[in-house]
């Protein structure tokens, strides 16, 4: 439908809503790309747990009143099939989150029954979708057969052109939309930052071992550049993964699914990726250290946010 979308280049990382067992995650992996497939009810927990065993990434995600664990911009495509959430309800709050995760120039993929059924009330909720989804400034690509197809600007020209009292807002300019542990959801959309960083991200594989943009944003406190420290983690973890094919025969455990429980920029799930490894590994960042999830996602990894002394993590 939409030729610019190349799998396993520009779109390495994506997010699957309603997911079920995480068949299109499974597909999407032969063409080299990670998929987040979350469950976003808990009653789905089964489902994720199935998922799991198969291999699959996938970890429960429930749309309802607080941000979803992942930073902005995250996402090269973010992807709905029949995941039956309503996302004009609330003045678009739930959309509005999508948009906040969704890389700037990535694509929405919905499919459902508004998009190809023609009963009334089916088509005002497909006019809903097209007004909220102009307000966001989406572009609407295409539709064909079941499925519709938006695309997130690359920057915030349309956001500041919009008439005044246009809903949702921007959100305030003091708001960091990377700040997502026990934030409420907020209807408003998430500025992208006028230097272009977290758009502007390398195709696949490059990006893997690329000092990301964002990479000057993380908020710690070193002696050295951060560039610097990044190729040093790097350089690290190649080596001690190394060490870990020689010594304990990494390659004949055949191991499929993996956690980091502290990521720092996802020296260690690269690392993998470079022994050439296959598996996936999520990647997790404590509460207590630094957020640097924005510098994992624009890497081509995924990975989550997490408190491990007060809450149970649900990837089951």
């Amino acid at each position: 439908m939409i030729p610019e979308i190349t799998f396993g280049r520009h779109i390495r990382v994506v997010l699957d809503v309603g997911c079920g067992v995480a068949s299109f995650g499974a597909y999407l992996l032969s063409r080299n790309v990670l998929t987040m497939s979350v469950a976003p009810k808990d009653v789905h927990e089964n489902q994720i747990q199935f998922a799991l065993e198969r291999g699959v990434p996938a970890m429960a995600s429930v749309f309802a009143t607080r941000r979803l664990l992942y930073p902005s911009q995250a996402f090269d495509f973010i992807h709905c099939s029949r995941c039956r959430i309503n996302w004009t309800r609330d003045d678009g709050i739930l959309l509005a989150e999508v948009d906040r995760m969704l890389r700037g120039g990535g694509y929405f993929v919905w499919a459902a029954q508004p998009v190809y059924k023609h009963e009334e009330a089916l088509e005002e909720q497909w006019e809903e979708m097209l007004n909220l989804t102009t307000r966001l400034c989406w572009n609407f690509l295409k539709k064909d057969g079941y499925i519709a197809v938006w695309q997130k600007p690359s920057n915030n020209s349309c956001y500041l052109n919009r008439e005044e009292g246009t809903t949702p807002p921007l959100c305030d300019p003091r708001d960091d939309p990377d700040n997502v542990w026990y934030v409420n959801l907020k209807p408003c959309i998430s500025r992208l930052p006028e230097n272009g960083y977290g758009t502007n991200v390398p195709e696949w594989p490059a990006r893997l071992e690329t000092p990301p943009d964002r990479l000057q944003t993380i908020k710690l406190d070193a002696f050295t550049s951060r560039p610097e420290l990044f190729r040093a983690e790097s350089k690290y973890w190649n080596e001690i993964v190394q060490q870990y094919v020689d010594t304990l025969r990494w390659k004949e455990m055949r191991m499929r699914n993996v956690m980091d429980m502290r990521a720092g920029f996802g020296g260690f799930a690269a690392a993998l990726i470079s022994q050439n490894f296959d598996n996936w590994v999520m990647n997790v960042v404590p509460v207590s250290g630094t957020n640097t999830l924005p510098v994992i996602y624009d890497r081509g990894l995924i990975g989550v946010m997490h408190d491990w002394y007060l809450t149970k993590l649900r990837i089951y």
